[in-house]
């Protein structure tokens, strides 16, 4: 394969990800998608792809693209366009639909997750193609509802299977370690998001009558405060009961990772200790393998400056369960609904808002070990496996459904552990495109054979 200048190539893949984070491409407010999903199919047959738009029922644009190569392999990469909430914008140091330079870091929302990987993607193709260098068949889907689960793209896929048919997939990828370890996912758990709902009263009331009316910010914690035993645990009856046992192989991978996470989470967090004062390979066990029940947030009554003494008609929490192989979210729903009744509150009204299977492909997959062993080569130094990261990524159950292609993130990411996504002031580093732009070209020039 041809050898490259990566000066140009990180300039292009920095300048491509300006133009996208520009976007305000937020699924949640249906903001800027059709002109979002236009400007992806734009920059794809630009790199020579074949492009296409592909929907279903009413769904956001997806955008398909698929690149000729002359080498033995296809491959699959899979990304989104779309971008969270800005919320808390006051939070935010600069605009974030407005790319800002601040101390050789690109701040924008996107930019982490995961515009800059666009970017580089299609920077590192493009220059490829210019050289001369043979390529293995590229086929890219692009779609716009991975923030709020992702809920068209099964029967986006199943529609088009055909088109999405690979020897291997790179969903949206990972960085490296703060020890320059590479970091590849294997599988993401599944998510559950629900809201619970409570309306006690017809209007707010002077909370004077607090001694005599019923208040919904009372009611709905001690719905809240049900859910949890006092060490954390789940005490929603039957929610471990389908957990699947890790493997050894995926234990092993998870002794063998980075020793630096707590490391890290202490300096992106501002933490001193973590919860049961764990600490590494236990530490590392319990984000992979176990569970969650996460109150994303809480809104009740009165919130602005000062003080107001009132009593609240209504109440809502968001809550997020993460769950692990063989765990489903539909039953995790009804399960839910079962405690919250058992546990006198049939008066909560609770509304599925998302959900995404737990999937992963299995350590031993050929196509992962291909991945371990060009990330190794290039970084020079030992490959993080994580079995089951801690997010969720929806697409990797509906590829594997109707698609059977086995897939990992990789790290042709540009990112690390403090870039902010899904905060205020997400950012990506200058100096992180540079080992994802090498990856790329390696694994490339992997499959081509």
């Amino acid at each position: 394969m041809a050898s490259l200048d990566m000066r140009p190539v990180e300039q292009e893949a920095l300048d491509l990800t300006r133009e996208l984070c520009r976007k305000p491409s937020v699924s949640a407010e249906e903001r800027a998608l059709d002109e979002t999903a236009e400007l992806v199919e734009t920059l794809l047959t630009a790199a020579g792809f074949e492009t296409r738009q592909l929907a279903a029922d009413g769904s956001p644009p997806a955008v398909y693209g698929e690149l000729p190569g002359n080498g033995q392999a296809t491959l699959l990469l899979y990304n989104h366009y779309d971008v969270q909430p800005v919320d808390p914008i006051e939070l935010w140091e600069s605009p974030p639909f407005e790319p800002t330079m601040r101390d050789d870091r690109l701040y924008a929302r996107g930019a982490a997750d995961n515009k800059a990987e666009i970017g580089v993607r299609l920077a590192t193709i493009r220059a490829l193609r210019e050289a001369g260098s043979t390529l293995p068949t590229i086929r890219w889907i692009v779609e716009g509802e991975e923030e709020v689960a992702s809920p068209h793209f099964d029967a986006i896929v199943e529609r088009n299977a055909d088109l999405l048919r690979a020897d291997g997939c790179l969903w949206e990828g990972g960085g490296l370690a703060p020890d320059g370890r590479p970091e590849i996912a294997l599988g993401f758990k599944g998510n559950l998001a629900v809201r619970l709902d409570i309306e006690i009263l017809s209007e707010d009331a002077h909370s004077g009558l607090a001694g005599v009316l019923p208040s919904a910010a009372w009611r709905l914690h001690g719905a809240l405060a049900g859910l949890r035993d006092g060490n954390g645990g789940v005490r929603v009856a039957g929610f471990r009961h389908d957990i699947r046992e890790p493997t050894a192989e995926a234990r092993e991978a998870v002794a063998e990772q980075s020793p630096t996470l707590d490391e890290e989470l202490r300096d992106v967090y501002g933490v001193d200790h973590f919860v049961d004062d764990l600490s590494d390979v236990a530490l590392r066990e319990r984000m992979t393998f176990e569970p969650t029940c996460n109150i994303a947030g809480i809104h009740s009554g009165y919130s602005g400056p000062g003080m107001k003494t009132v009593l609240p008609a209504r109440a809502s929490a968001w809550l997020d369960f993460r769950l692990v192989p063989d765990q489903h979210p539909a039953k995790v729903f009804e399960q839910l609904r079962a405690h919250l009744d058992e546990q006198g509150f049939r008066d909560i009204e609770l509304t599925l808002l998302g959900s995404a299977e737990p999937a992963a492909t299995p350590v031993e997959e050929t196509f992962v070990s291909r991945v371990v062993n060009i990330a190794q080569h290039v970084a020079g130094k030992p490959v993080s496996v994580f079995p089951l990261a801690p997010a969720s990524l929806p697409i990797i159950a509906s590829l594997q459904r109707h698609v059977g292609v086995p897939g990992l993130s990789a790290p042709d990411n540009p990112v690390y552990g403090g870039c902010g996504a899904h905060a205020p002031n997400e950012h990506v580093r200058v100096s992180d495109f540079e080992p994802a732009i090498q990856f790329t070209i390696a694994l490339l020039d992997e499959l081509r054979r």
